[in-house]
């Protein structure tokens, strides 16, 4: 557990695998309902294969530029210049925004969008982004797991699901309803700013939180992505087809 800000109760969570002389790693930002162990199988199948991987889990920050500075804060902490990031739902939206946010002295070397989105306000909540700071845990629960899929699913989905709502109810009021805020607070990456930088989109073509327009929104965004399909898994294939 790290706090680089100056307020602490601002404690960044992470695993930190892998060979630490490799000064380029590779890090991974989870979801809403996400942890930092969320990642586990990707850190312990890279590390296998010799990459240095940092698994994080954010403090609770209110708007995209207090994230966006405590991460940079965090990677000057662990004195990293360069990084690849890999960010699932709203983890691909912040790893778009500190993309964006750094621009100018570029600190990230190639970004994985996983199940990504470019716009809040695809989730039609940006007037109620406001409030959920005031809501209680049970109902931002609530919220969360309305979008996890439910009806018969295979035995790895139905695991994945399982750890996720494990997780989700190991987060508090306030580490929940600051993520809801992130995921839905009115905002949009400025594609510009980050056309330099290597993409890859990872996405599912069965059932997940995000609409086909998203989807497609983020393929206009990135023309000369690569893309990688899934088949199937859900809203967290890294979980359920970690293998793939």
């Amino acid at each position: 557990q790290i706090i680089v800000d100056d307020d602490d109760s601002k404690v960044w969570s992470l695993y930190d695998a892998g060979p630490r002389s490799i000064r380029c790693p590779l890090i991974f930002l989870p979801p809403v309902s996400g942890t930092a162990d969320v990642f586990f199988q990707q850190i312990l199948a890279l590390t296998g294969w010799g990459y240095r991987v940092i698994a994080l889990q954010y403090p609770v920050y209110w708007d995209h530029l207090e994230f966006c500075d405590g991460f940079r804060k965090l990677l000057d902490h662990l004195q990293l210049d360069k990084v690849h990031l890999f960010g699932a739902s709203l983890g691909g939206f912040l790893a778009q925004k500190f993309a964006e946010y750094t621009h100018k002295s570029p600190r990230v070397q190639s970004l994985i969008l996983c199940n990504a989105f470019s716009d809040t306000s695809i989730f039609n909540q940006t007037w109620t982004a406001n409030s959920f700071w005031l809501m209680p845990a049970f109902m931002l629960k609530k919220i969360v797991l309305g979008n996890f899929a439910s009806g018969p699913l295979d035995p790895e989905m139905a695991d994945g699901i399982d750890f996720m709502v494990d997780r989700l109810e190991s987060l508090g009021q306030s580490e929940l309803a600051s993520r809801l805020t992130l995921n839905c607070q009115n905002s949009y990456v400025e594609p510009h700013k980050i056309r330099d930088i290597p993409v890859t989109i990872m996405d599912v073509f069965d059932q997940s939180a995000l609409s086909t327009e998203a989807k497609e929104e983020m393929y206009k965004l990135y023309p000369n992505a690569r893309r990688a399909h899934l088949k199937t898994g859900g809203n967290f294939p890294y979980l359920c087809r970690s293998a793939e």
